[in-house]
Parts: C-alpha cells; structure tokens; sequence
C-alpha cells in the first residue's frame, strides 16, 4: 500500500471539482493540492453512506483491491473512478474509512 491523499467533505464549491455520476459527489484532485486533500462536496440525493460522508478518508494505491480489502467492511464496491481507476471504499475494524485504489499501470 502506498499513500495518496486524504478525502474531507465540504459543503462549499471548490475550483475545478469533477462531478461523480455513480456517488453524486464533486470531487477534486487531490494530487493538485499541496498537501493531497481531496474535497468532497455530496448533492443531497448521493447514494453515499453516513459513515462516509461524515469522516475523513485515507486513500492508498494498491496493486489488488481485493486482497488490500480483505477483513474490511465494505461501504462502496469498488468502480470506475473520473480517473479511470477503479476504487472502493471500506471500514476499518477500529471505524477508520479508507479508500482503496488499483490503477491499470
């Protein structure tokens, strides 16, 4: 596992977000911030749970979803990012949210 960002919600607009049509979320680049935040901004009517919406996330590359995701809950089977990643989101044991992510290359 490698790290990529951390994910925070906000309910104001951000520039260049990218709208999610599966989570219906905006979203932004995390590797065009300084520090590797990701914004979150969710429409009222997001399919995104609770325990998503209201915590932080840590994202980590990994080369097997699966496998990296063994013994976590899950909260979104993973999907086709905006990126052309595919990514999933989980529960740790102790309740911390990660989101796990498999790139092609």
């Amino acid at each position: 596992m490698k790290f990529d960002h951390v994910g925070l919600t906000t309910e104001k607009e951000q520039p260049n977000e990218r709208f999610v049509k599966k989570t219906r979320v905006w979203v932004t680049d995390p590797q065009l911030h300084p520090f590797k935040i990701e914004w979150l901004r969710y429409c009222d009517d997001s399919p995104v749970a609770d325990a998503i919406r209201n915590k932080p996330h840590v994202a980590f590359k990994v080369e097997n979803i699966e496998k990296a995701a063994e013994g976590l809950k899950v909260l979104i089977e993973p999907f086709a990012s905006v990126a052309g990643h595919v990514v999933g989101f989980y529960e740790t044991p102790d309740g911390a949210v990660v989101e796990l992510m498999e790139y092609d290359d």
